[in-house]
């Protein structure tokens, strides 16, 4: 047996004290006085002997509770065999998993109640006087430092469920850099979490001298459905057009989810869509028909119906619809009719024309699509703007000139890159295929028929053809070669024609069934669609269009959502303004931006992070395997280990302990002492 605290063990001396009472109390005589004197010495003999035999029964209980109570304070114990006990105050750190996993039911409590719960068993298995620190998924700033035991239980009974989700080592990572702070000598830690597979990177834990407790918890049943994510099938909405938005619903359980309700519900009216069957660990994708009626910002809520696990059963989103796209069209000498006729028999497009000699360079950005038209040359001003705009997302169609000076146009198509023209041909030729894989003609003929009429050139350019230049073909030569060609560019698109648009060399503005939807794809089209939703917790960058500054002053931007509003994280390039969210935003919903106190410029929806939804835990005997193969000390502790959990934390760290018995044991001894000066009277 040894002693927490044997420097209390000094205060056995204090043993004399029932001595030096028993020895001058006990001592002390009394007159009697007697009538009759005849048995006086049978009576004294007899009295004396039983007023000795209490008085040392007295002495001995005083002694053993007074000795029990040096004991308690001295905490004596028996150590485990293969633990060594430090003395002194520890430092305790604490990790409660608070993710949303964490609200799934085990038997009649959620998981999180339990983890309080064995959290709070934990504490009270240590000293008063020891340090503890309480860390969650949040990684507050005020669970940074080392607090008392009751300050302990209090912060773990603040505990809610939270949106953040931490992996193990960034775990310990933190638990060691508060511990080391601290100024005790021994230092514990413990991760109480339900250890699912996307958080459990053991093999990220590299010090060897780390020692950590883990308490794996895990639900009465693993199942969850949620909606993963959701998508416009085209990257701009249309007003009076039904679009369709693709929503996909996953199954995490091993058990096939059926009749599972979708609903949405936009710009305030609710409406039902379908129910879906969803087999085991799968997912189905469903789409939801839009049909817009205005313009401007729009929100919107799915929702799907499940139970326990409810945090991921809604995705909020939101989407612009602009009044009109703005169309530019740049040309040398007179407008197109045929380019005229096309975008403005479209209520929704709103077409400008400009003479290449007199370009409004700081209207760019005002525009969707810029087209030019014949030129016969590009200047290195033109060059640079139109690049730095379909940089920016813009698109730009190309129709050369057949008279075009081949070394401008080089020059200017070197700099996003893309190939160059090299040579004007005049041959006639026609088109063979289209692809209709792309965007620009995706969904166009319903029913491609092989009659369908396909243009013809009778003059074009030869094309560099240089494969890394990423470019995807179009329209194609029925001999192999290039009509119209698109470019990934930055955030925007590059289309070029390998022929002018003069009726001259090509029929192209006669075949309406292939030139039309061209220019109306081609328009709305987008290499970096709009987001509609954002996650919280993620490093995302969130972008809109500058608002003007008019007042002189500082612009502050502020997202303002129904339950909390917030400045965030702000940058103004140019026409853009780039916010950040950071740590900030805690609930999912819409968020309006704000600048002062105007109307709201942009809308944006964030939700919950989706790794949660996965409930796949890892098994006991998979846990143990990872652990084992991990550079840290690391220890299991099986939550049915024991019921009194708290002596059972208490035993494994400091060995069978019998300080509780000592005080059980000052308490029998003072009883039996009371006892005996009361009943035995002599």
């Amino acid at each position: 047996m040894q002693f927490l605290f044997p420097g209390f063990l000094i205060a056995l001396a204090a043993l004399i004290l029932p001595i030096i009472i028993h020895l001058f109390y006990f001592r002390r005589f009394k007159k009697v006085y007697f009538t009759n004197v005849k048995f006086l010495k049978e009576v004294k003999e007899e009295t004396s002997n039983r007023r000795k035999l209490r008085n040392l029964m007295v002495l001995l209980s005083r002694l053993f509770a007074l000795a029990f109570l040096v004991f308690a304070f001295a905490q004596p114990f028996v150590p485990q065999e293969d633990s060594e006990v430090k003395k002194g105050r520890k430092s305790v750190s604490i990790f409660i998993d608070n993710s949303f996993s964490m609200s799934a039911l085990s038997q009649d409590v959620s998981l999180l109640d339990k983890a309080k719960k064995r959290a709070e068993q934990i504490i009270k298995a240590y000293s008063p006087e020891d340090d503890f620190q309480i860390l969650t998924s949040d990684f507050e700033g005020r669970h940074q430092r080392l607090v008392g035991q009751e300050d302990a239980l209090s912060m773990v009974d603040e505990i809610r469920v939270s949106p953040a989700v931490r992996e193990v080592s960034k775990i310990h990572a933190r638990q060691q850099q508060t511990l080391n702070s601290g100024k005790n000598d021994e230092q514990l830690s413990y991760i109480i979490s339900d250890f699912q597979k996307n958080i459990s990177d053991f093999k990220n834990i590299t010090d060897s001298s780390a020692s950590i407790e883990i308490l794996p918890l895990q639900s009465v049943q693993e199942k969850n459905v949620s909606i993963d994510s959701a998508w416009f099938e085209a990257p701009v909405q249309m007003m009076n057009q039904t679009n369709i938005l693709l929503v996909k619903v996953k199954n995490h359980g091993d058990e096939l989810s059926k009749s599972v309700r979708l609903s949405i519900k936009h710009n305030g009216q609710s409406r039902p869509v379908g129910t879906m069957d969803i087999p085991a660990k799968s997912s189905v994708i469903d789409t939801v028909p839009i049909t817009i009626l205005k313009t401007g910002w729009h929100k919107g809520e799915l929702t799907i119906t499940d139970y326990p696990i409810q945090f991921d059963d809604k995705f909020h989103f939101s989407f612009y619809v602009a009044e009109e796209v703005n169309v530019l069209v740049i040309n040398d000498s007179s407008p197109n009719s045929y380019l005229n006729a096309a975008f403005r028999g479209i209520p929704y497009f709103k077409m400008t024309n400009q003479s290449s000699r007199s370009l409004e360079y700081s209207k760019f950005p005002n525009y969707k699509l810029i087209v030019l038209n014949d030129l016969k040359s590009v200047s290195s001003g033109l060059a640079s703007e139109l690049n730095q705009f379909v940089s920016n997302g813009g698109n730009v169609l190309v129709f050369p000139d057949a008279q075009a000076n081949i070394d401008s146009y080089k020059n200017f198509l070197q700099t996003f890159p893309a190939d160059t023209y090299q040579g004007f041909e005049k041959a006639k030729r026609e088109v063979g295929k289209v692809n209709t894989s792309e965007f620009v003609f995706k969904e166009v003929f319903e029913n491609r028929k092989d009659n369908l009429k396909l243009p013809a050139t009778e003059g074009n350019f030869k094309m560099s053809g240089i494969s890394t230049r990423g470019s995807e073909q179009l329209l194609t030569y029925r001999d192999g070669g290039s009509f119209m060609t698109k470019y990934r560019i930055g955030d925007g698109a590059l289309f070029l024609s390998a022929a002018p648009l003069s009726t001259d060399y090509s029929n192209l503005v006669r075949n309406s069934e292939v030139f039309v939807p061209m220019l109306y794809k081609m328009a709305i089209s987008a290499s970096k669609e709009r987001k509609i939703a954002y996650t919280i917790g993620r490093d995302e960058t969130l972008e809109t269009d500058a608002l003007t500054n008019t007042a002189g002053k500082d612009l502050v931007y502020k997202l303002k959502g129904e339950k909390e509003e917030f400045i965030p994280g702000q940058r103004i390039i140019s026409s853009k303004v780039f916010l950040t969210v950071g740590k900030e935003l805690k609930e999912e919903g819409i968020y309006d931006l704000y600048l002062d106190a105007q109307n709201p410029s942009s809308t944006f929806a964030f939700n919950y992070d989706r790794k949660e939804s996965d409930l796949e835990y890892l098994p006991f005997g998979e846990l143990s395997d990872i652990v084992a193969q991990s550079a840290a000390s690391i220890k299991i502790l099986s939550e049915d280990d024991a019921k009194d959990f708290t002596a059972f934390i208490g035993e494994r760290n400091q060995g069978v302990t019998f300080w509780r018995w000592c005080l059980f044991a000052v308490l029998a001894f003072l009883a039996l002492e009371g006892l005996l000066l009361r009943f035995w009277k002599v």
